[in-house]
């Protein structure tokens, strides 16, 4: 059961209007890495969750306080979108050509189809789509796949923190950035636990050993010109798994002969329109 309270988890005021940065913030909310896909990632891991009881109650708990961060950025862009287009667009125009063609850049839709309020759709109006998140049941591959989302999500938020000077806004996006800190440190610690516990770091540790190409299994292979990449700590050492040294192979060779396949059948090659003489 979920419930809704009136109050924000934190304020959503911006100190003017600005359709056009409302625009860009539409990536934050309704983009790949927005906050609509991590509330959704969230929640769809912790609704499969068969793990320990504490994984699943921790996606519950991130994943409802991101309805909260939805919440807050599509607030925010209805206010910024206040008096929008027609008071702000109109005296821009008045008043300034220069200004009329920023506000040119304000999205459309947000006039025409949703009335001035916030989409679930990115800053060039892409919906949203539910292939944005990741739940594979696996907790180790999921939980990487959500400190990755963080990742990309505050990078984000603070380069749009840098677009603006509107101090309601900044305050707002201030807030997000600290609770990014907080889950991409939460994330992390929660690999490494995983990690410790299964004593394994390779993804499915359920997958034996013996089934794969050992042989290949540790080697970077030089497939590009140059061999800077040997420099790394992933080419030289033990493995971080601690079943394998990592080797560089400077000249990597083929596997298997060149393929030569059969030609199409007859009934295959009469299907083809046949070429023009022209």
């Amino acid at each position: 059961m979920f419930y809704h309270i009136k109050e924000l988890q934190y304020q959503a005021k911006p100190a003017h209007p600005d359709p056009v940065y409302a625009k860009k913030l539409q990536e934050v909310l309704g983009g790949q890495f927005g906050e609509i896909s991590v509330m959704m990632q969230y929640l769809f891991q912790g609704f499969n969750c068969r793990a320990d009881a504490k994984y699943k109650d921790l996606l519950c708990d991130v994943g409802t306080e991101e309805i909260g961060h939805v919440e807050m950025l599509a607030t925010m862009i209805s206010r910024l979108l206040d008096n929008a287009p027609a008071d702000v667009q109109e005296d821009a125009y008045k008043s300034n050509p220069a200004i009329a063609a920023v506000m040119s850049g304000m999205n459309p839709q947000h006039a025409i189809v949703s009335g001035l309020g916030a989409m679930a759709s990115d800053s060039e109006g892409y919906p949203w789509n539910a292939k944005y998140i990741i739940s594979s049941g696996n907790l180790l591959a999921d939980f990487r796949a959500n400190l990755n989302a963080e990742a990309q999500g505050r990078l984000q938020v603070t380069r749009l923190y840098a677009m603006t000077d509107d101090s309601g806004v900044r305050d707002m996006l201030s807030f997000l950035i600290a609770r990014d800190t907080y889950h991409q440190n939460m994330w992390y610690a929660a690999i490494k636990e995983l990690e410790e516990r299964e004593r394994d770091i390779v993804v499915p540790t359920t997958f034996p050993r013996e089934l794969e190409k050992r042989e290949v299994a540790y080697d970077l292979f030089n497939f590009s010109r140059g061999d800077e990449s040997s420099q790394g700590r992933w080419a030289h050492g033990a493995a971080f798994d601690g079943r394998g040294e990592f080797r560089y192979i400077p000249a990597p060779i083929a596997f298997a002969s060149a393929p030569h396949l059969k030609p199409a059948p007859m009934w295959l090659q009469n299907t083809m329109p046949p070429m023009s003489k022209y």
